[in-house]
C-alpha cells in the first residue's frame, strides 16, 4: 500500500516540520519506504510552503506524483493550488480557522479543524502543525500515533519546556482525528 501526502501553507506555519516529522518517525521505526519532498516559496516567513511525503510497502519510484491521496492544507492559496491534484476518495484536511472558502468538491472526504483558533486557545499559535498532525494521525493510522510521537519528542528534546504543550497538542489533534473518522 503506498500514501501519497501533500502539506502545504504558508511558511511559519510548520508545514516543513510536519511532514519531516512524520517522514522521520516512518523511517526510524517501521519497515516502510519513505520520501519527504520539500518545497519552498520564495520567502520563507509568509510565502507558500508545501512538501510531499510518500509512504509505502513497495520500493517508490519518485517523490512526486500527479494525484495525492491526502492533502492538508493550512491556507487558501494552498487549497487552490493543490485541490485538484487531490485524488477521487482522497481525504483533504484543512485549517478552518484560515480557509474560509468551500470546497466545490463533493467526492473527496473533507476534514475540517480550527487548528489556529485552538493552538491560540491552548496558549502558543506555533502548535497548530502538531494539532493538524494529529488529526492525520488520529483520522488516517498511516502511523502509529505512538511512533510520531516518539519522533515528537526526541527532536524537541533540546527545548523540553515546549514538549507539555506540544504533548497536549497532539493529543488534541489525534482525539479529534479518531473522533472525525468514527463519524464519517
Amino acid at each position: 500500500m503506498e500514501t501519497n501526502l501533500c502539506v502545504a501553507g504558508f511558511g511559519g506555519q510548520g508545514v516543513m516540520t510536519m511532514g519531516k516529522f512524520l517522514a522521520q518517525a516512518t523511517c526510524d521505526s517501521t519497515d516502510k519506504n519513505v520520501t519527504f519532498f520539500p518545497s519552498y516559496g520564495a520567502e520563507q516567513r509568509g510565502g507558500t510552503a508545501n512538501c510531499f511525503v510518500v509512504i509505502s510497502d513497495e520500493f517508490i519510484g519518485a517523490p512526486l506524483v500527479d494525484t495525492m491521496d491526502d492533502l492538508i492544507v493550512m491556507n487558501e492559496p494552498s487549497l487552490d493550488k493543490f485541490i485538484n491534484r487531490l485524488k477521487s476518495g482522497g481525504r483533504l484536511f484543512i485549517n478552518s480557522s484560515i480557509v474560509r472558502e468551500d470546497v466545490e468538491r463533493d467526492d473527496v472526504t473533507l476534514i475540517k479543524v480550527p487548528a489556529t483558533e485552538m493552538a491560540l486557545e491552548m496558549g502558543n499559535a506555533k502548535v497548530l502543525n502538531i494539532i493538524m498532525l494529529g488529526v492525520y494521525i488520529g483520522y488516517t493510522d498511516v502511523v502509529t500515533p505512538e511512533i510520531v510521537w516518539d519522533t515528537i519528542e526526541k527532536k524537541l528534546a533540546s527545548k523540553a519546556a515546549l514538549l507539555p504543550l506540544n504533548k497536549a497538542a497532539f493529543e488534541k489533534g489525534l482525539s479529534i482525528g479518531q473522533s472525525q473518522k468514527q463519524q464519517s
